[in-house]
C-alpha cells in the first residue's frame, strides 16, 4: 500500500503506475525501469505475480532490481531474453510528441537499452513531467576519462555540461555502469531528434537521456485520473 503521508506522494503517480501494470499479461518478458512512479508498477506487476501472474523481468538498475526481488518478480537478463513484449519506465519530462527525457537516476543508458529491446514502450508519470517543450538539462553518461572531451563537444552542440554530484563535497554520481554523469543543458530543446543523434556522435559519451522511441505515455493527474497518449 502507498504511503499517502510520503512528502514524494502523488496520487498521479501511483495511478499512472498502477494503470501501465495491467498491460503486462501471462507469459510476457517485461522490462522494468527506475524511478518513483515506476516502483508502483513494479509493486502492482508483485502483487498479480503472487496472484499467480507468470512472467520473467529485466531490470533497469539495482534500485529496480531490489524493488522486483522484494516485489516477488522472477528476473531474467537481456542475454536470455534479448526481446521483450513491453517495457514499462519514468520520465522526467515528455513533450507532446512523446519525446522524453529521462536519466534523473543516471539509470538512462541501462534504461534506453531495455526500451529499445522492448517491442512496446510505456512511460508512466505524474502531469508535472507533461511539457509543451523539452528544457531540463540532459542526462549524460560519460567514460570518466573522456569527460572533459565531452564536455567540449557539448560546448560545441550550444550545451553546457556539468557533472552532476551528490553534494558539493561529494564527486560525481557515478552510474550502475561505473561512470560519470554530467548535465548538458541546452535551453529549450527545438528539434529532439536531431539533437540526440548529435549527442549519440561524440566520442567518450556512453549514453544520452534523450528518448525518442516512446509508444505510450500514461499521464497522471492529481484527482488520480490517468490520460494516455498515443503517437
Amino acid at each position: 500500500m502507498a504511503d499517502r503521508s510520503s512528502p514524494s506522494y502523488h496520487p498521479g503517480k501511483e495511478a499512472a503506475g498502477k494503470k501501465a501494470a495491467d498491460l503486462v499479461e501471462d507469459g510476457m518478458i517485461v522490462g522494468l525501469g527506475t524511478g518513483s512512479t515506476t516502483a508502483y508498477t513494479i509493486k502492482e506487476i508483485g502483487k498479480r505475480v503472487k496472484e499467480g501472474l507468470d512472467i520473467l523481468a529485466v531490470v533497469t538498475s539495482y534500485q529496480s532490481e531490489m524493488l522486483a526481488i522484494e516485489a516477488g518478480i522472477p528476473l531474467t537478463s537481456l542475454a536470455e531474453h534479448p526481446v521483450l513484449d513491453i517495457a514499462i519506465d519514468g520520465a522526467d519530462q515528455v513533450n507532446p510528441n512523446l519525446d522524453t527525457i529521462k536519466g534523473g537516476g543516471a539509470a538512462h543508458t541501462r534504461e534506453k537499452i531495455v526500451s529499445l529491446s522492448a517491442k512496446r514502450f510505456i512511460i508512466v508519470a505524474d502531469e508535472s513531467k507533461y511539457v509543451e517543450e523539452l528544457e531540463m538539462p540532459i542526462p549524460i553518461e560519460v567514460l570518466p576519462y573522456a569527460y572533459k572531451l565531452v564536455q567540449k563537444q557539448i560546448a560545441d552542440l550550444g550545451g553546457k555540461a556539468e557533472i552532476r554530484a551528490a553534494s558539493r563535497k561529494d564527486g560525481p554520481v557515478i552510474s550502475d555502469n561505473g561512470n560519470f554523469t554530467l548535465d548538458a543543458d541546452f535551453g529549450k530543446i527545438k528539434n529532439p531528434e536531431e539533437l540526440s543523434t548529435s549527442l549519440s556522435k561524440c566520442a567518450g559519451l556512453v549514453e544520452h537521456g534523450i528518448f525518442t522511441n516512446v509508444d505510450e505515455v500514461y499521464i497522471g493527474d492529481k484527482d488520480g485520473n490517468v490520460k494516455v497518449l498515443k503517437k
